[in-house]
């Protein structure tokens, strides 16, 4: 039966045709051959991971996404309020407006911030004392204080967050970013979360739903086990000599690549035969860049390492600075456990956000400080946060609820503003009224940092073009410098 002429055939037909494609490989990856000679169909026969060219000119090479899941209060920590100070107590009506998780009560008390603040760095933006060592890099800091979301709930706002969607199986945000630009490290994965929950969303926040399977998040360690055990599985054979581990995995590609060539086109055993090929270069590569113990003991000091309340933190941070060192694309590093409560998440006692920002402040600081020493901030682009923010009235004697309609994430590095505040939310911080960025945007703005055009980053699936922000979101160019 005839059939039209695949590549794959025409390649196989060809005596030089493999020499032709190594070559270009190892020219794209020398900055030697030019997008125009080698096409981006080309680049994926060569390796869907290899790096590709951006849309524009970035100011960003990669992202560390500190994930604070369970919304951290806004008006505990970066948005002061001092209109909230003085109306501690009172009963503010909210007719019209859904103001809780589980309830629609209209009358609230308003409960004044738990903390103080105060004004900090060149910029004299206001930190609260809860996060002391951050507010020393508050000059480097880009605060959105006009944030808001979908979903009221953990699950949903957590999956919009990572995804772009509350409900529909869509690709996280470290697919796409993978999907467009690949990895600049062959030898480990362009996309790699730290520790994450199994729970709110779980795989689904690091999937890379309908995209190939090759961009999909690889996991080091998972929420709930301590960082100094944080490692990927199975990353050595133990059974094998290095040679004869060799031979035996050459062996085994050779077989896929035979069943390859008898299935024709197959994106999941594609995808498989390129993940065994990274996995084996991994073995490598990979242990060198988890260990810790080579690091300096003024480093491992300043994240917060050998320390009780901040060791474990402090080595996901460390770990994300070597990651990206190593060229890894999109790294988030997860504050999570595996508790059906989030550990931002105080509906009923506030007072705990402190043994949680303890836990965070000074490992945070630390990769800040880290990345700048060593000229990686400039095109690093950090990013702190949670799904939302927390209601400025108590749930309870002293919590707060879950509050999607204003909250604050910072930036830094990466191209945006340092020392700069963009956005407000009302006199209590309840809503975004100036300045407002919906999640879509935000995810824009990554994006645009990164070279990539929000809109003309898609994949076609089931008869149309998806993206990250759907049919929404704009790049919220004030906040880029």
């Amino acid at each position: 039966m005839n059939r039209p002429l695949t590549r794959r055939d025409l390649l196989g037909r060809t005596a030089c045709g493999f020499g032709s494609i190594a070559l270009a490989g190892v020219l794209g990856k020398q900055g030697l051959l030019g997008s125009e000679v080698l096409g981006s169909e080309d680049r994926a026969a060569v390796s869907p991971l290899a790096p590709k060219i951006p849309h524009f000119a970035a100011r960003a090479k990669r992202v560390i996404f500190l994930f604070m899941a369970g919304g951290p209060s806004q008006v505990d920590t970066f948005d002061y309020k001092p209109s909230l100070f003085a109306s501690d107590g009172k009963d503010i009506d909210f007719v019209g407006v859904r103001v809780g998780t589980f309830g629609k009560k209209s009358k609230r008390r308003l409960m004044r911030p738990l903390w103080k603040f105060k004004r900090h760095g060149d910029c004299g933006q206001p930190v609260s004392e809860l996060f002391p060592h951050v507010a020393e890099h508050v000059d480097d800091l880009c605060l959105l204080h006009g944030l808001h979301t979908e979903g009221v709930a953990h699950g949903p706002s957590t999956l919009f967050l990572h995804t772009g969607a509350t409900n529909l199986v869509r690709p996280s945000m470290g697919s796409w970013i993978t999907y467009g630009l690949g990895t600049e490290n062959e030898n480990f994965p362009g996309f790699v979360t730290i520790g994450p929950s199994a729970t709110k969303g779980g795989p689904r926040n690091y999937a890379n739903g309908f995209l190939p399977t090759v961009y999909q998040g690889t996991t080091i360690g998972a929420a709930g086990f301590p960082a100094r055990e944080a490692t990927i599985p199975h990353i050595a054979n133990t059974r094998l000599s290095p040679p004869a581990g060799s031979r035996q995995f050459r062996l085994l590609q050779s077989l896929n690549r035979a069943q390859l060539d008898a299935a024709g086109r197959d994106d999941r055993l594609e995808a498989t035969i390129e993940s065994f090929e990274l996995a084996y270069r991994m073995q490598m590569h990979a242990p060198g860049i988890l260990d810790l113990t080579n690091e300096t003991r003024e480093t491992r000091a300043l994240y917060g390492i050998d320390e009780q309340a901040t060791d474990d933190f402090g080595r996901q941070c460390l770990m994300a600075r070597r990651l990206a060192e190593a060229g890894v694309r999109y790294i988030q590093v997860n504050y999570a456990d595996e508790s059906l409560t989030p550990r931002w998440d105080q509906h009923s006692n506030m007072p705990e956000h402190a043994v949680h920002a303890l836990a965070t402040d000074k490992p945070v600081a630390g990769l800040l400080a880290d990345l700048k020493r060593r000229g990686l901030l400039d095109d690093t682009l950090v990013w702190w946060g949670g799904e939302f923010g927390r209601t400025p009235f108590a749930q309870g004697k002293n919590g707060r609820d879950h509050n999607p309609r204003g909250f604050t994430v910072w930036l830094a590095g990466g191209g945006v503003q340092p020392g700069f505040a963009h956005g407000a939310t009302d006199d209590i911080g309840h809503r975004a009224v100036e300045g407002k960025v919906h999640m879509h945007d935000l995810h824009a703005t990554i994006l645009h940092l990164l070279g990539l055009d929000h809109e003309n980053l898609t994949y076609r699936y089931a008869g149309r073009d998806f993206r990250l922000t759907d049919v929404a979101g704009r790049v919220v160019h004030e906040i880029i410098a």
